[in-house]
């Protein structure tokens, strides 16, 4: 668990946008068709409006399915309280209205299933100890906080943000140790549990407020086959327990064949849950993440500017985003920097695959350019962000070199600075 966040949600942060023989050939021609169709759908998808859960925007029939549901539940011979909201006898504020739509909407505002599906939560959350896990120290698991399963940041509109990325799996020696038998699967999925109920509590469940989370999920490297018993166990848990709890799901670092898996299986899945499906390919997921989130709350391991540990003292320094067109060149010019000053930047782009360096120009025309980083190719591979210090002898501007021209690629990016001046 990314142990890093800030407490509470941050305000929004505005951007600076029938069966017959077939040929192989045709069958490969088919497949492609469809798997293209489906793409373009999941790239559609990214018009998902959440809901606000305010009254006054439902219908007519949803509201008396929210009365049906309270008026089964003050017959409830126990208290029932899940995500530390009351429920029954009496639900009776704003909170409990947020809680009880959300199990409405995952069973279509049938008050009867949606009733039964809030006891069987009820039950499970007690017979699993849900209410305490959050804050239970899970031996073992060490080695999977920040890399497996992660709270880390928030999108531009405050909803927290789950990281998952089981590529550490593909590691035989690791999946044994975690995944090996029946009892550390069950481990896992507390810990898991855990990491879902430490999100929830950043959710504030009112009307109009932050009400779910977004969820990042890398598909690069991830063993399917072994994993296949765990994602099953957690998709059961998280559709059973956690009723619309996720406002977008993000696939990163998609592989080919996503798009056909996704034509197979997109005849079962609603509108409503695949207009939540946004997807990524590898270069694209800097583009496709910064769509819904900052570059400054983005992981450095997906172009972000954000390195581990980086939220414990509070939100980051915002960062310019811009973007380089394929065949550009871009110079970043930063002004006014006095002598005995030192300037710290960060910088990263999408995909890299580009030339960078940096000069320092120092504002008396007798003076020399001062070479600061000679310009050196960063590979679309890397995965941290350029970070580097200069200390100036006198004033003057620094000049930070992006150069695009050997790519067609049009590559987003970010960059922030801070230039402390010479103490006295």
């Amino acid at each position: 668990m990314e142990p890093s966040q800030a407490t509470g949600t941050p305000e929004p942060v505005p951007s600076p946008k029938p069966a017959t023989k077939r040929s192989i050939l045709s069958s490969l021609m088919d497949a492609a068709a469809a798997a293209t169709t489906a793409t373009a759908a999941l790239h559609r998808s990214s018009s998902f409006n959440e809901d606000s859960y305010l009254l006054s925007t439902l219908k007519p029939s949803e509201l008396k399915a929210l009365e049906e549901l309270k008026q089964l539940l003050s017959a409830s011979s126990k208290p029932i309280s899940i995500w530390g909201v009351a429920l029954a006898p009496a639900a009776a504020d704003e909170h409990a209205d947020v809680v009880l739509l959300k199990f409405l909407r995952a069973r279509d505002f049938d008050a009867g299933q949606a009733y039964a599906m809030l006891l069987r939560c009820a039950d499970w959350r007690r017979e699993f100890g849900a209410d305490g896990v959050a804050d239970e120290e899970l031996v073992g698991f060490k080695e999977l906080e920040g890399v497996v399963a992660y709270m880390h940041g928030w999108d531009r509109h405050g909803h927290p943000v789950c990281y998952n990325a089981y590529g550490v799996f593909k590691d035989k020696a690791v999946y044994e140790r975690v995944l090996g038998d029946a009892e550390k699967l069950q481990r896992f999925l507390r810990w898991r549990v855990q990491v879902m109920e430490r999100g929830v509590r950043l959710l504030q469940l009112r009307p109009g407020g932050v009400n779910a989370i977004i969820q990042v999920t890398d598909l690069k490297d991830m063993p399917k086959r072994e994993l296949r018993a765990a994602s099953k166990h957690i998709l059961t848990l998280f559709q059973d327990n956690y009723p619309e709890m996720v406002a977008r799901k993000v696939f990163v670092n998609v592989p080919w064949y996503f798009s056909m898996l996704y034509s197979m299986i997109s005849p079962f899945l609603t509108e409503r849950t695949k207009s939540k499906f946004v997807i990524a390919r590898e270069g694209n997921v800097a583009e496709t993440l910064y769509r819904f989130i900052r570059p400054e709350f983005v992981p450095v391991q997906y172009g972000g500017l954000s390195r581990p540990g980086d939220l414990q003292n509070g939100p980051p320094k915002p960062a310019t985003e811009f973007t380089i067109k394929g065949g550009e060149k871009v110079n970043l010019e930063i002004d006014g920097i006095e002598g005995g000053a030192t300037i710290a930047w960060d910088i990263a782009v999408g995909g890299w695959d580009l030339d960078y360096g940096a000069e320092y120009v120092p504002s008396d025309e007798g003076s020399y350019t001062i070479l600061v980083e000679k310009t050196r190719r960063i590979p679309a591979a890397a995965d941290e962000p350029i970070h580097d210090v200069f200390t100036a002898k006198e004033a003057g501007k620094m000049v930070l070199s992006l150069d695009n021209t050997g790519s067609r690629r049009r590559k987003v990016a970010a960059y922030r600075y801070l230039v402390r001046k010479q103490s006295i």
